[in-house]
């Protein structure tokens, strides 16, 4: 006599314990629908798990069940049919809650589904198999991983997936349609009644997708793609994005013993920056320092820091950064591509819309569209873009290798030109004698405005000093000498940016080339100023510019002779030597004035006022600012060094009277110049002017108002190189809270 199928042993136990389908169901966790296709045959062979909870909530003998005889073996999808978890797993822990908490909305409605996209690289399948392992006792019929292959050149067919899938469901291949419409149906009455987790890796787009999602029901799928299947809707999409640098050390430090050592965190740091945060580079950067036990993290800092073997570098076994980059760029239209190449000679981090239209002569949308869709370029705000760091340099190796040289060449001069112009034009709009660019000028923005010219210009820093490196290579040497001339008054609105220090350093090595020794003085007089004022190397400083003095001497230029004396006073006056400072000050102001250079006199002027209160001498100080207000208004100062000095002159008058205890005066004053700091937006005397106010109103008793400016002062010194400014605005907060 035949042994009794698995349905009909099922079926006899459950009539014995009095049990409905959904009373069973209820007790052992497994669905109603799966305990309904056992008991008809069409499950032939479950899981042995599945089969353990049923005689559980039978209380059955597990054998009477025929538990191990008839489960699923021999290649058959089982519910750990995942890829292998990371064993170091680190991070994203915001995410998980994410996932955790959208598959907690399943319910009678659409079976929760969540997107996983960005670059390749991040760690898309290692999150989301994460996710299947922390959820596993949520789905008790099943987790099933399918690789759609979608970032390789043949995506697996939606219907081939579809037939995987009802396969590792126990329908019977008999049973599965032909078409891949039915089978989808099919999929989805396969799912309706069952918790199952569904891990579609890899995905290519949404129509490969789609047929694949469960209906209503209590399932969970989870998708990882480079894209962001914009088309799927009612979708929790997550944005992967690089690790935090915490978490890229944390994960360095598992994979490799010697950068769990404390003594190089910043090594592990710095090859963590090298890596861009990206987890697949650090796994890759931590296995070869692992497998290597006589390497060094200096060892490998010293391998990463070469930008033209990084990629090389950040490969192992067949595992590779470059790899990964290179599946996205093969999906790219012809456009798409000879773009992301274009971009490689960008020199900045990000860029704008304008900038991306120069390399490409024409509308450059889709093509963007298409590198974002796939991870290859990121949005960094309203019409700007940024490469991940990695990226820029796999576009730049696609950059050398695909186009010619003399293409190559030709088209960084031509931007670098551009960019220059713009430069040069928006940054006359601070220069006395300029203003509006000249008529008919085309740019690669208009610069209608002073605040276009200002906006365009710091957003753009990074490209344009990038583009005067490239002059200072070619030779351009006048090129190089008219931009850092053009910024010479734009540059006190940013008196904190180290790379004026630069800026100046090319500009003087240019004109040092050039016929002309009146540009090298004064090229050499804006190092100096550069030097002390943004790098802090007073030293230095005062050295350029006193053989700046020397040589203006030897040309006979006594403009150039006062603002060198300017320069070399204010580095002493900086590096605390404010009586040297003081004598220089008053003798470049005589010059200046001799010289008939007003702009220079009034800057001296406030020189001496800066020394006087340096030396502590707080009313001698406000007379010197009185005066330097009143010749400004007496001489035909330019509108812009006007500017500035009217603001400086009441802002450290303010500062001296503050110093010397005359509060309700310090408050006007303080008044009075943070109208003017508005309009010349300097952080430095924003911040200045900020903290004498909320000095004075502390020390006038108004409490409330005196924290919002001392508030206020903190956050214009994050733009670094106001520590005095910030160890006081503190010290004043510290005592309110006292």
């Amino acid at each position: 006599m035949p042994e009794p199928t698995l349905g009909a042993r099922l079926r006899a136990l459950r009539h014995a314990a009095g049990l409905t389908l959904e009373q069973l169901a209820e007790a052992s966790g497994i669905s109603a629908r799966a305990i309904s296709d056992m008991e008809r045959g069409h499950s032939r062979t479950p899981q042995a798990r599945t089969l353990a909870a049923l005689a559980t909530a039978l209380r059955a003998d597990p054998d009477a069940l025929g538990a191990g005889r008839e489960t699923r073996t021999g290649g058959r999808p089982r519910q750990h049919d995942l890829p292998r978890a990371v064993a170091d797993f680190v991070g994203r822990e915001d995410e998980l809650a994410r996932v955790r908490a959208h598959a907690a909305t399943a319910g009678p409605g659409p079976a929760p589904v969540v997107v996983v996209h960005g670059q390749g690289g991040l760690g898309k399948t290692a999150l989301a198999v994460r996710a299947a392992g922390e959820l596993a006792g949520a789905y008790p019929d099943g987790r099933f991983h399918v690789d759609l292959r979608g970032a390789g050149a043949d995506p697996l067919p939606a219907g081939e997936a579809l037939l995987r899938l009802l396969r590792a469901l126990d329908v019977p291949p008999r049973r599965i349609s032909g078409s891949d419409d039915e089978r989808a149906a099919q999929l989805r009455d396969a799912l309706r009644d069952r918790r199952c987790l569904l891990l579609l890796d890899n995905a290519a787009d949404e129509a490969q997708v789609r047929p694949l999602l469960p209906g209503d029901g209590r399932c969970l799928t989870v998708i990882t793609s480079r894209r962001a299947l914009a088309g799927l809707e009612g979708v929790l999409r997550i944005a992967l994005s690089p690790l935090a640098p915490e978490e890229s050390a944390a994960l360095l430090g598992r994979i490799a013993g010697q950068a769990a050592d404390p003594a190089v965190a910043a090594d592990v740091g710095r090859v963590a920056q090298l890596c861009g945060h990206l987890p697949l580079a650090l796994r890759i950067a931590g296995t070869r320092l692992a497998s290597r036990p006589a390497w060094t993290v200096e060892n490998l800092v010293a391998r990463l820091s070469d930008e033209d073997r990084r990629l090389a570098n950040l490969t192992a076994g067949d595992t590779g950064v470059e790899a990964a980059f290179a599946l996205s760029y093969a999906q790219l239209s012809a456009a798409g591509r000879a773009l992301f190449r274009r971009l490689g000679h960008v020199p900045g981090g990000d860029f704008g819309l304008p900038l991306v239209a120069a390399l490409t002569g024409d509308d450059p949308m889709e093509a963007l569209d298409e590198l974002e869709e796939l991870g290859l370029l990121e949005a960094a705000g309203p019409e700007r873009y940024r490469f991940h760091d990695l990226i820029r340099l796999f576009a730049r190796d696609r950059l050398r290798r695909e186009e010619p040289p003399g293409v190559r060449a030709a088209v960084r001069r031509q931007l670098a030109h551009r960019l220059l112009d713009t430069a040069i034009v928006a940054g006359r709009w601070f220069e006395p004698g300029y203003g509006a660019p000249p008529d008919g000028w085309t740019g690669l923005v208009p610069l209608p405005t002073q605040e276009d010219a200002l906006t365009w210009l710091r957003l753009e820093a990074e490209n344009w000093l990038g583009a005067l490196r490239i002059a200072a290579r070619a030779g351009d040497h006048q090129l190089v000498v008219d931009a850092a001339e053009a910024m010479h008054w734009y540059s006190d609105t940013t008196l904190s940016w180290t790379g004026w220090y630069e800026v100046y350093g090319l500009s003087r090595a240019a004109a040092a080339r050039l016929p002309d020794r009146r540009q090298e003085v004064r090229h050499l007089n804006y190092l100096a100023w550069a030097a002390f004022t943004c790098a802090h190397r007073h030293e230095e400083g005062a050295r350029l510019a006193t053989a700046a003095h020397e040589l203006a001497v030897e040309l006979g230029d006594p403009r150039e002779q006062a603002w060198a004396l300017t320069y070399a006073a204010s580095a002493w006056r900086r590096g605390g030597q404010p009586e040297r400072a003081l004598e220089t000050y008053r003798r470049a102001a005589g010059i200046a004035d001799r010289a008939g250079d007003h702009d220079s006199y009034v800057h001296g002027l406030q020189g001496v006022g800066l020394a006087l209160h340096a030396l502590g001498r707080h009313d001698a100080a406000v007379d010197a600012f009185r005066v330097v207000l009143a010749e400004t208004a007496r001489r035909p100062v330019a509108q812009r060094p006007a500017l500035g000095a009217q603001t400086g002159a009441h802002a450290y008058a303010a500062l001296a009277l503050a110093d010397a205890g005359r509060w309700p005066e310090a408050l006007r004053e303080a008044e009075i110049a943070l109208r003017y700091a508005a309009e010349f937006r300097e952080a430095g005397l924003l911040a200045v002017v900020h903290l004498v106010l909320g000095r004075a109103k502390r020390a006038l008793g108004d409490a409330a108002d005196a924290r919002g400016d001392l508030t206020r002062a903190l956050e214009f010194t994050e733009a670094g190189g106001f520590d005095e400014y910030e160890r006081a605005a503190r010290a004043e907060l510290a005592a309110l809270e006292c």
